[in-house]
């Protein structure tokens, strides 16, 4: 993989990537999946994006004033989807992380997740990716995205007036009644996120309650 000369480079070695991977897995539970609960420890308010947003260079500026509020010097992201041994190991001999100083610019950010391993589109980080955990050494803050489902998770807002100013900054963002409504649907078939799976994710990053049901929202079906 690439590396970014003074501002640090994505993972390159077996040994960093298991650090990266050891504090990703200190921050998450890697084996769960949404809508059950990914952060260990983390908790407070939530709020969701589109999980494309995440892997685009003019999302950098928001990843990085996160880890700021926390003291990272870095921000560390992990791809647990595809698999790094069968997928970007065995395919291109990369490993699908980077750890990445919170001073680097939004193309420091694209040239790392945007490289293309091998000359193939597949082998970037930002068109391979389907699960993702994002964090800092602080383990005090993260983001949590999954392609299936189109969305991101970004929990550690330090308080509710920060988390109101983040997101008005680098939205759209919606909080879990919010993502249930407007994001989720598009992921489902006949555009209708199922009642366990709805009531699932607001339990879990919401006040419990499950909305609504938008009115006449399969009509564009």
């Amino acid at each position: 993989m690439l590396g970014i000369s003074g501002k640090g480079p994505v993972v390159t070695d077996h040994h960093t990537y298991l650090n990266v991977h050891s504090r990703c897995a200190a921050t998450f539970d890697l084996s769960v999946r949404l809508p059950d609960q990914v952060f260990r420890e983390i908790e407070g308010e939530s709020l969701f994006g589109e999980f494309d947003a995440v892997l685009a260079p003019d999302f950098w500026p928001a990843l990085s004033a996160m880890a700021r509020w926390h003291g990272d010097e870095r921000v560390e992201l992990l791809v647990l989807e595809p698999d790094c041994d069968t997928y970007y190991l065995s395919e291109y001999g990369s490993y699908p992380a980077l750890s990445l100083s919170v001073e680097a610019s939004e193309d420091d950010y694209w040239a790392l997740i945007g490289h293309e391993a091998a000359s193939d589109i597949f082998g970037s980080i930002a068109i391979s990716a389907n699960v993702i955990a994002v964090t800092g050494p602080s383990r005090r803050w993260g983001c949590w995205g999954e392609r299936d489902p189109e969305v991101a998770v970004f929990r550690g807002f330090p308080t509710s007036a920060v988390r109101r100013e983040w997101q008005e900054r680098f939205g759209p963002m919606l909080d879990a009644g919010g993502a249930l409504q407007e994001y989720l649907p598009l992921a489902f078939r006949g555009r209708t996120v199922p009642d366990v799976w709805a009531a699932t994710l607001a339990t879990n990053y919401g006040d419990g309650v499950v909305p609504a049901r938008p009115v006449d929202q399969n009509q564009c079906g």
